[in-house]
């Protein structure tokens, strides 16, 4: 349990990434691959979208105790940020999309935008190989920190202050 905790939910060896990848893929210092996945009332979103604002994008899933755990976290994250220019993405890795996701959303009062993302998405940032997974993006959509496995919520805090000028 203990290293669960540590390092996250494990995926499964065909959800890794494959060949194909860039090798500065969700690498730190690289720009974040852009994307456009589906939100959970169906809208599409592309990461392109959030140009000029500090981002963190959290891959997760709704089965995952450690990124359950780091909910609270980030819907206090982006009510104190986001007048300074945070803007928090979930990307649920959940098998069932939305059927799993919106009652969950619901239930935790999120906050921040919510999107539907898959292996493929997963790979364009190296391949997440345990969640939740985490990037900052600065203002101008590079890659500044990756966490891997549930963090303590200072740690996030750390790493945007600096970005939000706060």
């Amino acid at each position: 349990m203990a290293l669960l905790l540590a390092f996250g939910c494990a995926r499964t060896g065909s959800e890794q990434a494959k060949g194909g990848i860039p090798a500065d893929a969700g690498s730190i210092g690289s720009k974040a691959p852009d994307f456009v996945l589906t939100d959970l009332s169906g809208k599409q979103v592309r990461l392109s979208d959030f140009k000029g604002k500090v981002v963190i994008l959290d891959f997760w899933a709704t089965w995952c105790g450690p990124c359950r755990m780091e909910i609270p976290h980030f819907v206090r994250l982006q009510s104190k940020y986001r007048a300074q220019g945070l803007s928090i993405v979930g990307l649920s890795l959940d098998d069932d999309g939305a059927r799993s996701v919106r009652p969950f959303a619901e239930e935790h009062d999120i906050n921040y935008t919510m999107l539907l993302a898959n292996k493929e998405i997963a790979n364009l940032y190296g391949g997440v190989v345990g969640i939740p997974t985490t990037f900052v993006l600065d203002r101008q959509g590079r890659i500044v920190k990756k966490f891997i496995g549930v963090m303590p919520p200072e740690a996030f805090e750390e790493a945007i202050r600096p970005l939000l000028g706060a």
